[in-house]
């Protein structure tokens, strides 16, 4: 099958269930029910001088247990995603997250009994572990913020009703919005992708309106959603800091990320010492541009009117070769997810926005989730969340627990088939107007994935301290509003809509703290693109080697092995360094219209 033959589709979740309702999927929920039955009853096994084969039949048998919740809960989510307000699909939601609560009190004996292995008990084990050893390590990692049996369970219950729950609410009520602009005299009612479109265009007008709508509507249900925010931080500082004990809120997920906090502290320190580049950027776009300074909704304005579009089988494959002039390898496991029909790329209502990738096994190609229109955005998009399903497939060699990169190191090779596209483009693009637009762009999508998530990142852990203190809705709402306008200095003007600008960043409800893996794996990828650069073929083999390893090692592991030390200050500001060569090459052209 060759690219042209890829027209956008809704995806197939046939490799999954056939059906929501057939024999198949009750098999399964009969399957799984046999499983955890039949694992409950190794409690009695387990003892500081159990036999390595035991041991080893228990955790293939957890193995197993997760490899069908994986694929009844990824069906569950990826049925709903494609339309939010599918109350079917809701429904197998919520009776998933009932389900999977309950087998997880059921089978949480053995996490922690591990936890509570002595060290040299555990270390003997361990040593016969072969792939699953890190994940055994990972999980001892948590021992200082295990709580009692009883105390595990009743949380894992509560999350069901509660943190479960205020999510879905949250997912259905944002991707139910329409937002009504007009565009060329007539009035279009759009979903958040397609509105989106505008915030690129080149009209500034239509920009302002478009950014104008998205708020409006947002600020509309702000009260509302701010509140469900409060009710998630709450959740997560009662937990986390609360029972749990960390140290901060955010340390949780750093643990999770097996990323130690000083680590994520100087990303996020050396972020904000590095503002002033993109403000400078900045205030070079706007003389592009012919204004004095810009608005925040000119942040993502082309340098020059461009209506370009691809068409989806011609975005296909300039993605597929931009891949295959790396490894042809590449390219094929990029091809794997389209000739298996686990793509959606429609536009449709009530679908969710944005992209992503979901990976449910070793055995399973990845699902990729688009909504592609069209735009030089969208085959970058396209590019990156075709760059995960690779770094799965890659690791596909792997147990269950050991392919999953942790989240800083999953952005990697994303942000690379990104990187790989962008120098096809250029490679190719004849029209200096169309060229220049790239390189700028490649600006503005770095800040878009480095200081823009650097600074949610801090603005969520401004965010929780205030939530914790009893800060209310509209007090949250300015010290947004002020941390952003901090962002851009005096190099950007910030209209007060942008204030609700927080109540529309899905990540830092369902996953807080997740953002700063974006900045992480920008700043990683500048480092390997230099690195490649300058060495050519003798990097492939390392590159993928970082890919491949999935989440088997210990990230710092992986990334010292490629001669990458992220304890170093010079490590993250080296990726600020090619944003600033970028800048430079930028000023270095004369201002045309």
């Amino acid at each position: 099958m060759t690219a042209k033959s890829f027209t956008q589709a809704r995806w197939s979740l046939a490799d999954l269930f056939p059906s929501s309702d057939g024999p198949e999927i009750k098999a399964a929920f009969e399957k799984l029910s046999a499983l955890v039955d039949a694992y409950e009853k190794t409690r009695g096994q387990l003892s500081n001088d159990m036999r390595v084969d035991d041991f080893m039949h228990i955790v293939k048998q957890t193995e197993e247990i997760a490899r069908w919740e994986y694929r009844l809960y990824g069906f569950a989510e990826l049925w709903f995603s494609e339309d939010t307000q599918n109350q079917a699909a809701q429904t197998l939601v919520g009776r998933l997250d009932q389900l999977m609560a309950e087998y997880t009190n059921r089978t949480l004996f053995f996490s922690l009994w591990w936890k509570a292995l002595d060290d040299a008990s555990a270390e003997r084990l361990m040593s016969a572990a072969g792939d699953y050893r890190y994940w055994l390590e990972e999980m001892r990692h948590f021992k200082p913020h295990t709580l009692s049996e009883p105390e595990e369970k009743i949380i894992n219950i509560k999350d069901v009703s509660g943190l479960n729950a205020m999510n879905m609410l949250y997912d259905s009520i944002t991707n139910r919005y329409t937002y009504k602009v007009e565009v060329d005299g007539e009035v279009k009612e759009l979903t958040r992708g397609e509105l989106m479109v505008y915030a690129r265009h080149h009209d500034p007008e239509l920009r302002a309106r478009a950014y104008q709508e998205l708020y409006r509507v947002y600020g509309q249900d702000a009260p509302i959603l701010g509140q469900m925010y409060q009710a998630i931080v709450r959740n997560w500082g009662n937990e986390q800091v609360g029972l749990r004990k960390f140290k901060a809120p955010i340390s949780a997920r750093n643990l999770g990320n097996d990323i130690p906090d000083e680590v994520v502290d100087l990303l996020l320190d050396v972020a904000r010492e590095n503002a002033t580049v993109f403000q400078r950027f900045f205030r070079l776009k706007a003389r592009w541009l012919g204004v004095e300074k810009l608005r925040r909704y000119d942040v993502y304005a082309p340098v020059v009117k461009s209506d370009k579009k691809f068409d989806y089988a011609d975005a296909a494959a300039v993605v597929f070769q931009s891949f295959r002039e790396f490894d042809p390898k590449i390219a094929a496991l990029a091809e794997r997810v389209f000739n298996e029909n686990h793509l959606d790329s429609e536009v449709r209502k009530g679908k969710r926005g944005g992209a992503f990738c979901s990976t449910l096994g070793p055995d399973l190609t990845p699902w990729v989730l688009l909504n592609y229109q069209g735009r030089a955005d969208d085959v970058a998009t396209m590019a990156h969340e075709l760059g995960h399903a690779i770094h799965s497939m890659l690791a596909e060699h792997h147990t269950l627990f050991t392919q999953h990169a942790c989240l800083p190191l999953a952005e990697t090779a994303s942000t690379f088939g990104e990187m790989m596209l962008v120098d096809k483009l250029l490679s190719e693009e004849k029209d200096e107007s169309v060229r220049r637009d790239l390189i700028f762009r490649q600006v503005d999508d770095a800040y878009a994935t480095i200081l823009r998530q650097a600074f949610f990142a801090m603005f969520e852990r401004t965010a929780h301290e205030m939530v914790n203190n009893n800060a209310s809705v509209d007090e949250i709402t300015e010290e947004y509003l002020k941390q952003l306008r901090g962002q851009f200095g005096d190099s950007v003007d910030v209209s007060d809509e942008f204030k609700w600008e927080w109540v529309s960043i899905p990540h830092i409800y369902n996953v807080p703290f997740y953002v700063y893996a974006y900045a992480f794996g920008q700043l990683l990828v500048f480092s390997l693109y230099k690195q490649f650069k300058q060495e050519g073929e003798s990097f492939k083999p390392r590159y993928l080697k970082i890919l491949a390893a999935g989440g088997s090692e210990a990230p710092e592991k992986v990334l010292l092995d490629a001669g990458i030390d992220f304890r170093q200050r010079s490590f993250w500001q080296g990726g600020f360094d090619v944003v600033n060569d970028l800048v430079a090459e930028l000023e270095k052209l004369p201002i045309t219209k």
